[in-house]
């Protein structure tokens, strides 16, 4: 026992350092209730007697020393501790690098304001759908191909349940809930089932706008497309419609715009033409009305829709629409000065 005693007041007399971690750790070993000090007092009852009082003051004293040199190391890490260098509060702090607003968040926060300032509310809902809101209210029939594996991504088969292929699933919830008159600008991001590529995407945002109410025509139409076009490229831009045709308006029309980049002389960019196709538009067709409960012989309205990819690849001159995904730094901090987050 008297040996075990030496042997540990040795390593307690070697033992030196200025790391708290460590002195904590001495302490454990030596002093805690299953340290080496507590198992020679558990062996203490197996010493003979007349051994007891010597071996009895030995175990006093070198507990007593252990505890010294723990609080002796303490102290002398706590000094080391107050004596480093302190931190300077008066010293600037380290730079913080601003972020700004993705492109698409600007583009689309300036479509939005532009139709808010023409009496549109903006309306906003759920990117998963059921086949109703996304096509049976909308007029497509059975056989439309957009009802296809290949352009919509569906989540459960009988019933259908997708991610909505374009935000005029919104526009339907609108009509069912919405009082009448119906003036909402829908913005929200899309889902097709389309090859990646520098024009084409899976993913992308749009914006739609609805105006339902009694003798709405289509110069209300021409007039509200003629305001954003000037608005938003520029008072010398130029509106074009050309006929098409799109399952929830009737009729129908693309709009093109005169390309801001050339002046409408015609440059690579609207391929020798001066114009850029920008949105789809048409008078909603009365279908639509009836299946969503609209009388379709009191009211009337129109539509439009815009992928806000394209007005911003347009806005930046932007070539490849995949930069608006990809997330690089480089390619973001351009539209730090056009706004700030």
């Amino acid at each position: 026992m008297l040996e075990k005693i030496e042997q540990i007041q040795a390593e307690i007399d070697n033992f030196r350092s200025a790391l708290r971690e460590e002195i904590e750790q001495f302490r454990v070993k030596h002093l805690s209730k299953k340290g080496t000090i507590a198992a020679l007092f558990d062996d203490f009852k197996n010493v003979p007697v007349e051994r007891k009082k010597a071996v009895g003051q030995a175990l006093n004293d070198l507990k007593t020393k252990a505890l010294e040199r723990v609080n002796e190391l303490k102290e002398r890490a706590g000094a080391t501790t107050t004596t480093a260098p302190r931190l300077d509060m008066t010293l600037p702090g380290d730079p913080l690098t601003l972020g700004s607003r993705h492109p698409l968040s600007l583009v689309k926060n300036e479509i939005l304001a532009i139709f808010t300032r023409m009496g549109f509310s903006i309306s906003e809902g759920p990117e998963i759908e059921d086949d109703w809101h996304n096509f049976s209210a909308l007029n497509f029939p059975e056989e439309h191909p957009a009802r296809d594996m290949q352009d919509t991504f569906f989540i459960r088969r009988s019933p259908d349940i997708v991610l909505h292929t374009h935000t005029s699933s919104t526009q339907v919830r609108d009509m069912e809930t919405h009082p009448l008159p119906i003036r909402l600008v829908t913005p929200g991001r899309v889902f097709r089932n389309e090859a990646i590529s520098a024009r084409a995407h899976c993913i992308f945002h749009q914006v739609e706008a609805l105006y339902i109410d009694k003798d709405v025509s289509f110069a209300d139409l021409r007039q509200t497309l003629d305001y954003f076009a000037k608005e938003f490229f520029g008072a010398n831009t130029r509106v074009r419609l050309r006929p098409s045709f799109f399952p929830f308006t009737e009729p129908s029309a693309e709009m093109d715009v005169s390309c801001s980049l050339c002046g409408g002389r015609g440059c690579n960019v609207c391929k020798g033409t001066g114009w850029l196709e920008i949105m789809g538009c048409g008078m909603v067709d009365p279908n639509v009305l009836e299946l969503n409960g609209i009388d379709k012989d009191v009211y009337t309205g129109f539509a439009l829709g815009m992928g806000i990819e394209r007005v911003a690849m347009l806005r930046y001159g932007i070539r490849d629409l995949r930069l608006f995904f990809e997330n690089d730094v480089r390619f973001l901090e351009q539209f730090a000065a056009a706004g700030i987050c």
